[in-house]
Order: C-alpha cells, then sequence, then structure tokens
C-alpha cells in the first residue's frame, strides 16, 4: 500500500537536506526507532517499536539508502524487518522528496509498505492514519533536534520519543472520525444536468 504525508520544518532547504544525510539523527527523530548497527555503505540494522491498538510488534531488520541525489534533494530508502516475537514481517521503500516552502523545507514522503502477519489484519485507514500520527511526531521530533543542534546543546535523548500505543490510538481514532465526519455531514451537492 502507498501512504503519503508531508510536512514542513521550519528551517532552510539546505539544513534540512544535512540533517536527512545523517541518519543516526534522522533514526533518533522516528518514534519507536533505534539504530544498533552501521552495517557501512549506507546501510543500517535496527529496530522499530508499535503499538496498534492490543497489538505492540517489535521489528527488527535492515534498511539501506538506495538513492541520494544532492542536487534534486530526493532519497530512497529500503527498509524491511520482521516482527521479533515471529508475529509478521514489514518491507517497506520510503522516497522522501524535499523542497523550499518560504523560509522553511517541506518534505514529501512517499511510503511503499507491505505487512504481513499480525500488523497486516488492520485496514489501510487505520495504517494511514497510524503513520500519519507517526510522522506528525516525526516532524516535530526533527524541529526540536535540529534547533538543540543549531544552539550548540547536547541532542542526547532530544527529539527521541517512543511509539505510545494509547497515544496514537487517540490520535488516529480522531483522524478517523475527522475522515468519516468529511465522508457523511458536508453537504451534498447533487450533479447537474
Amino acid at each position: 500500500m502507498l501512504i503519503k504525508n508531508q510536512f514542513d520544518v521550519a528551517e532552510p532547504l539546505d539544513k534540512v537536506w544535512a540533517f536527512f544525510g545523517d541518519v543516526p539523527q534522522v533514526a533518533a527523530c522516528l518514534p519507536g526507532a533505534e539504530l544498533t548497527e552501521d552495517l557501512g555503505n549506507e546501510a543500517y540494522a535496527g529496530t522499530v517499536g508499535v503499538r496498534m491498538g492490543p497489538v505492540r510488534l517489535q521489528f527488527a531488520g535492515k534498511a539501506k539508502i538506495l538513492e541520494r541525489d544532492d542536487t534534486a534533494k530526493r532519497m530512497v530508502i529500503d527498509a524491511a524487518g520482521a516482527d521479533q516475537k515471529g508475529r509478521g514481517q514489514a518491507a517497506m521503500t520510503i522516497t522522501a522528496q524535499l523542497a523550499s516552502a518560504g523560509a522553511g523545507t517541506r518534505v514529501d514522503l512517499d511510503q511503499d509498505l507491505q505487512l504481513s502477519g499480525a500488523a497486516a489484519q488492520y485496514g489501510r485507514g487505520m495504517i494511514s492514519d497510524v503513520t500519519t500520527v507517526l510522522m506528525g511526531q516525526f516532524a516535530s521530533n526533527m524541529q526540536r533536534r535540529i534547533g538543540a543542534i543549531e544552539r550548540g546543546e547536547a541532542v542526547g535523548d532530544v527529539g527521541r520519543t517512543s511509539a505510545s500505543g494509547f497515544a496514537i490510538g487517540v490520535q488516529a481514532a480522531r483522524l478517523a472520525l475527522m475522515r468519516v465526519f468529511r465522508r457523511f455531514f458536508l453537504p451534498y451537492e447533487p450533479a447537474r444536468s
């Protein structure tokens, strides 16, 4: 399934692109993610944990940067992993495209996601909503981390958050309700002949 997200960062394009080039810094901003090893040649091993409803999934896997275009500010990453308890697998190709947006930067993320096992039981809408919530947290964490680096502060755990099941569930449910509200309660305009 293809999931698209977009967010803005209140920092200049070159600064955000340089940040994206530091994979450990980027991973520290993704809720529930942790890099465990730099495998060299732009490949990394790590874990990602997320709770979806009553199911807590902890994936261990690898990610590799397939393409990095400094001129176009575009990056393609391939990642795959398996749940540590054997309840499923995930594979994803992420394309990040950065562009200037006023004084800041717009980040477009296309995530081509394949799930099997426990995570695959959730519908596209729920997975999309959870991804939207996680990307919102990622953008906020990244903004705080870039700011701390710019101020010369030790970054340590700045911008590092867990993927809390309750908070994500509440926000994802809110997004789902908004989608239903728009679908059923916006004024209906009959077709004109």
